[in-house]
């Protein structure tokens, strides 16, 4: 009898074990589109596409240093970082509905999928940004945000399905870390070309726009591991079918969804928070090269380096804050990092011109603190959203994520067009980390938790 007992449980522990193994490989997977996206961040919006587009919009300038969009004055200096924020301002409309869709449908993969490909698309497209052309720049800089702003949308929305609460802060910061490795790895490729394009035959311009281009070929190939690995997910139950199409259908429970959100108010308050201290931390991201430029006359060849540095030291940082936040919590993690974020915009100010080693610092302390408190932001919200309404929620969580911030760009533009001083610019965004700080302090993460219907765990 005993025999027989040890022999009818082995199938139970295989069997454990076989759906661990599962579990660990879609978690894989899930990590790769990290590694795929990344580079759009980190080689496009963070390097090379602010200061090559704003060069573009000064050979269109007028004499007084304007460009005409849609027939309003723009100071040239000031056209990507509007171009950003109507990006995102686009993205506040489209992710929401993709998110209902994919909620009701349960078709996450396949439209992560289909945003992923049309944003490569628009990244390799521009390839064909030269001369004057900047109006071409600003609609492929809108498309591809867009894109990636949808696609993260339903990546982020995985978290829960392949991750129980006590795994979310490791799993979610091993994403971060292997987004920085990619990002890195395919920035040291470009280093390579830029700084050798010479001894290559290629010339500056051409050298920038395959560098753009490679983030769009780079960015599809490797989607292609989690469209194989991540599973599809079922469909909200009983979702009755609507007529007028699947648009049709996301706008009405869209609606409905945003009805429900005030049935969660302490959810919705570290959403405010979060909106506003990542809109500072993603403004940081987006201008930090166009800032090094113009302002700090950083050569491009060392910003590239000093964002590669920011991308090295965010993994480690990433993996740092994720032990951090089991041993004292998500909240109190994110917490310092906001006051290493302010007075590291505060050191930005006060750093002088044509002083790498000066840039390179900040670019350190930067990389320390951008991946932790990104991951773990993501880790605790993904706590914070009932159950079968994660794609939606995250539509909303993703107006303010990797590059897609909206306010922290306008404001950073406004305060240059005023001025024409990218230091007043970068201190004005202080006041995000110092709202957004304030905010998440009185959040009782807890309750909000149990509020969700989610379970609370030990540590948060």
């Amino acid at each position: 009898m005993a025999a027989e007992r040890v022999g009818a449980a082995e199938p139970v522990v295989d069997g454990a074990a076989s759906a661990a193994a599962g579990l660990r490989r879609v978690q894989r997977g899930w990590y790769f589109y990290d590694w795929a996206n990344s580079v759009f961040s980190t080689t496009v919006v963070t390097v090379f596409l602010g200061p090559y587009l704003t060069s573009v919009a000064e050979a269109a300038a007028d004499a007084d240093g304007y460009v005409h969009p849609l027939g309003l004055p723009v100071r040239a200096g000031a056209f990507f970082p509007y171009a950003v924020s109507a990006s995102v301002l686009l993205s506040v409309l489209v992710m929401p509905v993709a998110g209902a869709v994919a909620d009701r449908t349960g078709r996450h993969r396949t439209l992560m999928g289909v945003a992923a490909y049309l944003g490569a698309g628009a990244t390799a497209a521009m390839f064909l940004l030269r001369g004057d052309r900047y109006l071409l720049g600003g609609a492929l800089l809108v498309l591809a945000n867009v894109a990636f702003a949808v696609s993260a949308v339903l990546y982020n929305s995985f978290l829960p399905a392949i991750a129980p609460p006590e795994q979310r802060d490791a799993v979610s910061s091993r994403g971060w870390a292997f987004g920085y490795a990619g990002g890195a790895l395919l920035l040291v490729l470009n280093l390579v070309l830029y700084e050798g394009r010479a001894s290559f035959g290629v010339a500056e311009g051409d050298a920038v726009r395959i560098c753009l281009a490679s983030a769009g070929v780079w960015w599809a190939g490797f989607t292609l591991i989690p469209m194989r690995r991540l599973p599809e997910r079922a469909g909200v139950p009983g979702a009755a079918p609507v007529a007028g199409g699947g648009l049709g259908a996301g706008f009405r429970q869209l609606r409905g969804t945003l009805a429900e959100m005030r049935r969660y108010p302490l959810t919705l308050f570290f959403l405010a928070g979060y909106l506003c201290y990542n809109d500072g931390v993603q403004t940081v991201i987006s201008q930090a090269s166009l800032y090094g430029s113009r302002e700090l006359g950083m050569a491009q060849g060392s910003l590239v380096v000093a964002v590669l540095m920011v991308q090295v030291l965010a993994i480690g940082g990433a993996l740092l804050l994720g032990r951090l936040a089991r041993r004292y919590g998500a909240k109190r993690a994110i917490l310092g990092s906001l006051v290493a974020w302010g007075a590291t915009v505060a050191l930005g100010f006060a750093l002088p011109a044509h002083r790498p080693v000066w840039f390179f610092s900040l670019a350190a302390l930067i990389g320390l603190v951008m991946g932790g408190s990104q991951a773990l932001s993501r880790s605790l919200f993904s706590q914070l959203v009932p159950p079968g309404k994660e794609a939606e929620y995250f539509s909303v969580y993703e107006v303010s994520d990797r590059g897609t911030s909206w306010l922290g760009p306008l404001v950073f533009g406004i305060a240059y067009q005023a001025t024409g001083s990218y230091r007043v610019a970068i201190v004005s965004l202080v006041l995000f980390f110092a709202v957004g700080f304030a905010l998440l302090l009185r959040l009782p993460v807890r309750r909000a938790i149990a509020a969700a219907g989610n379970p609370v765990p030990e540590r948060v």
